[in-house]
């Protein structure tokens, strides 16, 4: 199978995780560029964030239109991130790669696990904004944007429910606010690191989770939202598994 339809199929995947369930898109993005379309880990962080910067503003402005995005909170969550995110995103080139890899998927494994556990899945809808936890959880996914290449929305999702108990859509909405201003200060951060991008490839790869963050919208709004969220933890456990032995080994 050619490099263009498997980047065609994975950015489909990544599109729909992001539309659906406002994050998740970079954590298949990675692995998918790595394994799938032989990138070095150093280089598949750096175009994970070149498509999840492109799909997440696609799918904010879905979100925008239907008013599921708090700008005000989300701008307060999203400015404690931009400074660790391009700070993470400088320190990252200059880390074995092997490194990353193992950091990677032992993030990916947590937040499956987290994503698998019972708890809230909807927010008491007050819109208190409480500032200490909001610019301590922006901080850290800002780091791990940065560090790792992710977004943040698999773990930016469950904070805002939690931390700012916002309901889920707020908080998929949100989520993409938070992931497309990280995504931008770590892209910038790595700076000449994109000029040994391989567009022939990144770019089929971006169109199509463009596209499939329009289709994850709807979507979501069809099928539960507690059965999208298990199903895809499950595959990111297995993901995870996969890399941390291939890291390890």
């Amino acid at each position: 199978m050619s490099a263009a339809i498997l980047a065609l199929i994975a950015g489909a995947v990544v599109g729909l995780a992001l539309g659906a369930l406002g994050g998740g898109g970079s954590v298949l993005a990675v692995p998918a560029l790595i394994y799938l379309l032989g990138f070095t880990p150093a280089a598949a962080t750096t175009a994970s964030l070149i498509i999840v910067t492109a799909t997440s503003l696609t799918a904010l402005c879905a979100h925008a239109r239907t008013g599921d995005v708090r700008w005000k909170a989300g701008a307060l969550f999203t400015a404690a991130g931009l400074l660790p995110a391009a700070v993470a995103g400088a320190a990252a080139a200059r880390l074995p790669q092997s490194l990353l890899t193992a950091a990677f998927a032992a993030v990916a494994a947590l937040a499956a696990l987290n994503m698998l556990r019972p708890g809230r899945t909807d927010g008491d809808h007050t819109t208190t904004v409480r500032p200490a936890k909001a610019a301590g959880t922006g901080a850290g996914l800002g780091t791990l944007t940065g560090l790792l290449g992710v977004g943040g929305g698999f773990l930016a999702v469950p904070a805002l429910v939690t931390v700012l108990a916002f309901d889920m859509q707020a908080a998929v909405g949100t989520s993409l606010l938070v992931i497309s201003a990280n995504s931008l200060a770590s892209l910038a951060a790595r700076g000449a690191g994109a000029a040994g991008i391989d567009w022939a490839v990144i770019g089929p790869f971006t169109g199509a989770a463009i596209l499939g963050a329009w289709d994850g919208k709807r979507l979501a709004a069809k099928v539960a939202g507690t059965l999208l969220q298990r199903t895809f933890a499950i595959v990111l456990l297995a993901v995870a598994a996969f890399m941390l032995t291939d890291a390890l080994t």
